[in-house]
């Protein structure tokens, strides 16, 4: 038979039997848009990093005092230690917070000491919100005339805590005793998001009003790209000479990596899961085929009396499995990009679904219908044309 003779008898049984074919067909679209939703889905959520990183960039550094290997207590970064990072070459942007002990923030003067929800106080010097790559919500950032008066700027999830969500006349938080006027309001910031629980404060105003002793908690850097690795590697002895073992040097981005590896392993365990429900669709397949052979021995007899050899009664049953996966894998790959579609919309990321994966998604649903249809065709070709005309 001709390609085109072989397509339309392999329909037949389709189109006389077209719920039986559907609910065949959508056990193999319900596994390959589970697939592709989950290749999908975790591309996207790879471009978009991507896309952050490139936004936000790769070369910023984190110094933090470590812990000392002698006493077990926290280390303590020299005064100096912004001003020395800064002399390092390569270094084209440093700024530190500090941590202010004893400073509870509050919406109220009437809220019981210690309920202050876990935020922070910290000190800020001018160049942070630059360093970090920050962006504002409302309001201003601090300047050198409000950094020098208490004035705060609060983190996003700081100021959601407190319930402030925009910045007016009159808006002021409780630390230490006395009112802070609240200047600005942070968005979420992506490489340093330990400033998203914190309330801001200008460095000399935390020294006059909080009793802030000076001491650098966490300085940023900025490095020029190509030298990141090299500036990583004398950061700890240039931030604090004295003990640079107890200097901890981190990479911001390098969470957003592993986060990124996480999800990839997590991808894996889902596609196993849709897999699983492919697998379950090819049975159905099967099942539906065993099924139509039995229900069309009469007609079969008929073919085989007409002059159909075996070789094109095994064609015919084989090209219907073959019609009835392709149904599922074709639906199923315009569901799983439906939904991925849908997902990076909401989430606001971009829509990537890898070709391989279609093409792949298409080529797994052949095979399994090849595989599914295989022994029903074999069997409807050894029925003799007596046998199927008699099994009525």
């Amino acid at each position: 038979m001709h390609t085109g003779d072989v397509l339309r008898v392999g329909a037949t049984g389709l189109r006389t039997r077209p719920l039986r074919a559907w609910l065949s067909a959508l056990g193999i679209a319900i596994g390959i848009a589970a697939m592709i939703a989950v290749v999908g889905i975790s591309s996207s959520s790879r471009a978009e990093l991507d896309r952050q990183l490139a936004e936000l960039g790769t070369n910023l550094l984190r110094v933090e005092p470590g812990t000392s290997m002698l006493s077990g207590e926290e280390g303590v970064l020299p005064y100096e230690a912004t001003a020395m990072v800064a002399r390092i070459e390569p270094v084209y942007a440093v700024a530190a917070t500090g941590n202010v002990s004893d400073a509870n923030v509050y919406r109220s003067d009437h809220i019981p000491e210690g309920q202050s929800g876990g935020m922070t106080v910290k000190a800020a010097e001018l160049d942070l919100f630059d360093t970090v790559g920050a962006e504002l919500a409302d309001g201003v950032w601090l300047n050198a005339a409000t950094a020098q008066y208490p004035t705060v700027v609060l983190g996003s999830a700081a100021a959601e805590q407190l319930g402030i969500t925009s910045v007016g006349d009159g808006v002021e938080v409780y630390i230490g005793g006395q009112w802070f006027t609240v200047v600005g309001i942070l968005e979420p910031v992506a490489l340093a998001s330990e400033l998203d629980l914190a309330v801001l404060v200008g460095w000399d105003a935390a020294a006059t009003y909080l009793g802030f002793d000076g001491h650098p908690t966490t300085v940023y850097t900025r490095a020029e790209e190509q030298y990141v690795e090299e500036v990583a590697g004398v950061l700890a002895a240039t931030a604090n000479p004295e003990a640079p073992d107890e200097t901890s040097v981190s990479r911001p981005s390098d969470a957003l990596a592993a986060k990124n590896a996480v999800d990839t392993a997590f991808t894996g365990m889902l596609l196993g899961l849709g897999g699983v429900a492919l697998l379950v669709g090819g049975v159905g397949v099967a099942n539906t085929m065993v099924i139509s052979v039995l229900e069309r021995r009469s007609e079969i007899g008929l073919r085989r009396s007409l002059g159909a050899t075996k070789g094109q009664i095994r064609v015919q049953f084989l090209a219907e499995s073959l019609l009835l996966s392709a149904l599922g894998g074709v639906g199923g790959v315009l569901l799983g990009t439906a939904v991925t579609a849908v997902f990076a919309a909401v989430r606001e990321w971009p829509t990537v679904v890898p070709y391989w994966a279609s093409v792949g998604g298409v080529a797994a649903t052949l095979f399994i219908g090849a595989v599914a249809g295989l022994y029903p065709a074999v069997r409807a070709s050894r029925l003799s044309p007596t046998e199927a005309l008699t099994a009525q």
